[in-house]
């Protein structure tokens, strides 16, 4: 009984080790990538139909007004100068939509490091953790919120158009994240061989952090 038990202890050490290690090369991971974009995120006032559709309005008019600024930018110090000089051009493009649309809300946007979940743009998978991100958030701000990389600029890349885009995406992103790197959000052909399975693998890293970490 004694070696049943030594052997229990043995195995749940040997895994524990290796979960801490997973988490730790996923962390670095993580970091590694959001130290090399930015997010973009309209976040809509509530889940309500016409609070969603009112987002992919505000989405449509700030990406036409930001396309011409981003296309050509070669850093992703040059992007953030860019976003913050078009800051107040953008919240009145926004409000000016707004408006037209029959709705009074207040508009407020951030440039800054925010945690996020797990997230799929097109053909890449973006694990939990902190990124820079400018947002723009719509009255309330307690809907859903669409997203994408302002920076390298996939936002102007229509992802709707399968591999087409896929591959403008994969050209874009390796100008900035490492083959590694790349490899590791891209769900299109993960490790295994299999579609989509780089989620899973993001997600169980996921669930180790949060079992670690306190409620917020």
């Amino acid at each position: 009984m004694k070696k049943v038990l030594v052997i229990f202890i043995c195995i749940l050490g040997i895994f524990s080790l290796t979960a801490n290690k997973t988490k730790v090369s996923g962390d670095s991971v993580q970091k590694d990538i959001a130290s090399k974009i930015i997010r973009f995120h309209v976040i809509a006032n509530s889940d309500s139909k016409s609070d969603q559709a009112l987002k992919l309005k505000v989405r449509d008019k700030v990406l036409e007004y930001m396309q011409p600024k981003l296309k050509s930018s070669k850093s992703i110090d040059e992007s953030r100068e860019i976003i913050r000089k078009s800051n107040n051009e953008i919240i009145t493009i926004a409000e000016d939509v707004i408006k037209k649309n029959g709705y009074n809300y207040a508009v407020k946007t951030t440039l800054s490091n925010e945690n996020f979940p797990i997230k799929t743009y097109g053909n890449i998978t973006l694990p939990q953790g902190k990124y820079e991100a400018y947002r723009i958030i719509i009255g309330n701000g307690e809907g859903q919120n669409w997203w994408c990389v302002m920076f390298p600029p996939l936002c102007f890349i229509d992802i709707t158009k399968g591999e087409v885009s896929y591959k403008e995406t994969e050209k874009d992103m390796k100008k900035v994240l490492s083959p590694e790197e790349y490899k590791m959000i891209d769900n299109q052909i993960s490790n295994s061989g299999d579609k989509n399975s780089i989620k899973v693998k993001f997600k169980i890293l996921e669930l180790l952090k949060n079992k670690k970490s306190p409620v917020q």
